[in-house]
């Protein structure tokens, strides 16, 4: 019996890296993401959450939780990073690139 509840165990626990590459190259761990009371969200700092998520450090609910994001504000980062990278995460820049992305599909 204690060897099916430890299999089980074993099954749903996922295996995380202890760290992922960030989006400048550098390490990132738990420690070295931005702190969950961060409120001026840079494109660095934005650029590092999703680093971490698709790296698999972070889940997309636990990102969302630890960052007070919505699931839609979080997911309109990841595009634009697919999209443009880090440039795209940039307020003040993202009609330009989002029209450039629309213009790019039609293509």
């Amino acid at each position: 019996m204690t060897v099916m509840l430890e299999a089980r165990m074993i099954e749903t626990q996922t295996l995380r890296p202890s760290q992922v590459i960030g989006p400048l190259g550098e390490p990132l761990t738990l420690d070295s993401l931005p702190p969950p009371s961060t409120s001026r969200w840079v494109v660095r700092r934005k650029a590092e959450v999703v680093a971490a998520v698709n790296g698999g450090l972070l889940s997309v609910d636990e990102a969302c939780d630890r960052y007070g994001l919505s699931l839609e504000e979080f997911a309109g980062w990841q595009r634009a990073v697919d999209r443009s990278g880090m440039p795209g995460l940039r307020v003040t820049r993202i009609q330009h690139y989002k029209s450039l992305y629309e213009r790019q599909q039609k293509f």
